[in-house]
């Protein structure tokens, strides 16, 4: 199936509850007249905008204000272009904009590196009591209290909200931030710990501000185990945790001041946002995080990431590019620039990075592993299982959690030909992960295809489908093992309800042509053949497909097969 074309950005609909005072309705020169100047700015900046081309958005807008200064909409428009694309005029209109919550965010940022706590405060109160944003304001509120030295104000700001929380863990951690700040180690070491308590593996993030708080309170131990735990978790933030990382990362305090502190929150917010499918605001917000500190890396990768969920990949990539190479993060933002160019057809980029950063950590599975991935998805399935090969020979006692690597290097195995090397993949991930259904699918489709152990691959095939019963590849696996079984009325309906489902897959719709000619209904047969044709099939499988049009099924009768 071909790939879905890629959301705009949305620059002006960022929802009521971060842009609920966005302009009135209109376009350039609805008030006075003809302007076709500022018109014609506008809409390549709306175009632009929507290309995530930040710098060809926020010229022609701010041209578009320039001819037409009094339109809300372009005012509006021109604020979030250059604040995306970080141009100091986003200040400047932001001050135009009233009561906007992501302009009073901007000033309240630069009333803080400003050290203008007073105004600052007050922006932030009139956040009112809604909105995503809202969620942060006690945490924003608590930061510029502790830069005006009210250390004891900002901790009984946050305290209520530690002890009883659900985003317990975002305040006690910058509890912690701040006292550890104020010189008050036993608040720190205990906020850190309630930071964490509640996550048996706390995010990379989250873990090293709070082991670097128990670090500098004498529990240099206690914060070894918290990032042990990152390093053991399996995820690509291991990459962050070897010890020379580590090291460096609890080298100065992650959090030095108000605005890194705010900067902070923003980021968090921005990756919870994210996760919520709200990629608008977690731009916003990562942009504003990176106002007040700019390079932030992670600022940068989440931004990166949230372009990348929407196909703009090379702004994701210049994001990336961006996170300096002594930064802890990055060997994590390889890994994510590997798969960027990979998107972009500059596989031997990827590949050739990808080699690089397993040579420099011989001791984690993460870029072998990512290799076999990408090798594999370019079908390259001998390459992707050495790959493979490496990445569980990195990835020490074999444990519950390593049945993705068995069930890749199965599939690679099996594509690459070797097929007592891929079923002894599988049924080890099955052995290691008997309730996962795309496991139990596609080792019952190899039993179905080899015609072997028929019994068991359609057991395997029920428990599939009821774990995942929405799932047109299913489906079709247990139509097919039912075929193979000779059960052609369940496997009718079984293949009918996969190609209702999957309607666009070539083999899908294969598989239920041979099973009407086998149940004699021969014409329908043919029709689900010629729309397999159509749907772009392997080109072994065109030859296949059309030699069943000439003589219909081999092993049935053929007799309206079509001469």
């Amino acid at each position: 199936m071909q790939r879905p074309a890629p959301p705009p950005l949305r620059l002006a609909l960022l929802a009521a509850a971060l842009l609920s005072a966005c302009a009135a309705s209109g376009v350039p020169g609805g008030s006075r007249g003809d302007n076709s100047g500022a018109f014609g700015a506008y809409l390549a900046g709306r175009f632009a905008a929507a290309e995530t081309d930040t710098r060809v958005a926020a010229d022609n807008m701010l041209a578009a204000l320039k001819a037409d200064p009094d339109q809300p909409e372009v005012l509006n428009r021109a604020f979030l272009a250059t604040l995306l694309d970080g141009r100091p005029e986003a200040l400047r209109l932001a001050r135009r904009l009233g009561d906007n919550p992501a302009a009073n965010l901007l000033l309240a940022g630069a009333d803080v590196q400003a050290a203008r706590w007073d105004r600052a405060e007050a922006r932030m109160r009139a956040l009112g009591r809604s909105g995503p944003v809202q969620v942060l304001q006690p945490v924003l509120l608590a930061w510029v209290q502790f830069g005006r030295g009210q250390p004891d104000q900002a901790l009984a700001t946050l305290r209520p909200l530690v002890e009883g929380n659900r985003l317990r863990a975002l305040n006690a951690l910058h509890a912690a931030l701040i006292a550890d700040l104020a010189g008050r180690p036993r608040d720190a070491e205990r906020y850190a710990r309630m930071a964490v308590a509640d996550q048996p593996q706390p995010p990379w993030r989250l873990s090293v501000l709070a082991a670097g708080v128990l670090s500098r309170t004498g529990h240099g131990a206690e914060a070894q185990r918290l990032l042990d735990a990152v390093l053991a978790g399996g995820d690509d933030a291991a990459l962050a945790a070897t010890p020379a990382n580590r090291r460096q990362a609890l080298a100065a305090r992650g959090v030095a001041s108000p605005a890194d502190g705010i900067a902070e929150a923003y980021t968090a917010l921005a990756g919870a946002l994210r996760g919520q499918g709200s990629n608008d605001f977690a731009l916003i917000l990562a942009q504003l995080s990176l106002r007040l500190r700019p390079g932030f890396a992670p600022a940068l990768v989440l931004s990166a990431d949230v372009l990348a969920d929407q196909d703009h990949v090379p702004a994701a990539l210049d994001r990336l590019e961006q996170v300096g190479a002594e930064d802890p993060l990055a060997p994590v933002v390889a890994l994510r620039r590997a798969t960027l160019l990979d998107r972009l057809d500059r596989t031997e980029d990827a590949v050739t990075l990808l080699r690089g950063l397993a040579a420099a950590n011989p001791t984690l599975p993460q870029p072998a592993a990512r290799l076999g991935d990408l090798l594999r998805r370019r079908d390259r399935f001998a390459e992707a299982a050495e790959a493979y090969d490496q990445a569980l020979a990195r990835s020490g006692p074999v444990d519950a959690t390593d049945w993705p690597l068995f069930y890749a290097r199965g599939i690679a195995r099996d594509r690459a030909g070797a097929a007592a090397g891929a079923e002894a993949d599988l049924l080890r991930a099955l052995e290691l992960a008997p309730e996962q259904p795309y496991v139990l699918n596609y080792l019952g489709y190899t039993w179905a295809e080899q015609g072997k152990n028929l019994d068991r691959a359609k057991a395997m095939l029920l428990r599939a489908t009821e774990l995942k019963p929405q799932d047109g590849n299913i489906a079709d696996s247990l139509g097919w093992v039912l075929f193979r079984l000779g059960n052609l009325p369940e496997a009718v309906t079984w293949l009918e309800k996969s190609v209702e489902l999957e309607p666009r897959s070539s083999v899908i719709n294969d598989h239920l042509g041979d099973a009407y000619w086998a149940a004699g209904r021969q014409r329908e047969a043919q029709f689900q053949w010629r729309r397999a044709l159509a749907l772009d099939p392997e080109a072994v499988e065109i030859v296949k497909i059309e030699q069943k049009l000439r003589d219909g099924l081999p092993g049935y009768p053929s007799s309206t097969a079509q001469r």
